[in-house]
């Protein structure tokens, strides 16, 4: 087996369940997300230990692994944590980026909104998260960087990918932040890009309430 096959399990059952595909008690059966994902038992088992760890699923007698429960406010509060580590990343790169590493987002960013005008869902997913990635590199900040990756798990990427008026938000805010990056401005590259994750939260709570998860 794969070592990073029961992380991809996990990914998997992470979107999952903060998109509201599954909801707080469902059972997670082993052997259906096994035949689901072509994969053996073993990684989902492994991939369930790790989210139980995370209070992602919890383990009942007699009933085996079921969502845990998530409030509407457990979802801002996993957005904000997000946003304020962001900000201070991005506020960190305003500070000093260089022209090249402008550049660099921008060429980045272009390719994103390429994507995003093809509507090519996996390829947005993977773009964005290129985008912000290097941005955090460009931080210098492996610690911190580090925290936000943790954090940003709990992010369904593939809901935001296919969702129209994200991919319209992500146009408007990026542009936003590579001008504030542009200006040498870390206040407003800060600001930018906390509301990127703020918005997203008020987008996946919008979503959730039409699911019904909290009726």
């Amino acid at each position: 087996m794969r070592p990073q096959l029961s992380d991809e399990v996990a990914v998997v059952l992470r979107g999952r369940i903060m998109s509201g595909e599954l909801r707080p008690g469902a059972r997670i059966r082993l052997e259906e997300v096994a035949e689901q994902l072509g994969v053996s038992i073993t990684p989902v088992r492994e991939a369930l230990l790790t989210l139980r760890g995370e209070d992602m699923v919890e383990l009942e007698p007699r009933k085996g692994y079921v969502v845990a429960p998530l409030s509407e406010q457990d979802v801002v509060d996993l957005f904000r944590l997000q946003g304020d580590i962001a900000g201070e990343l991005a506020a960190r790169v305003a500070e000093r980026i260089t022209a090249g590493q402008r550049d660099e987002l921008a060429l980045a960013d272009r390719a994103l909104q390429r994507a995003i005008r093809s509507r090519k869902s996996d390829e947005i997913e993977q773009l964005e998260y290129a985008f912000h990635r290097t941005v955090n590199r460009m931080a210098q900040a492996r610690k911190l960087s580090w925290f936000l990756h943790v954090a940003t798990r709990y992010t369904p990427a593939r809901f935001y990918a296919a969702d129209p008026g994200w991919r319209d938000a992500v146009r408007v805010e990026h542009e936003a932040l590579l001008a504030a990056f542009a200006a040498g401005d870390p206040e407003a590259a800060r600001a930018t890009m906390a509301r990127h994750f703020t918005d997203g939260a008020d987008l996946l709570v919008k979503h959730l309430r039409g699911q019904g998860i909290w009726d």
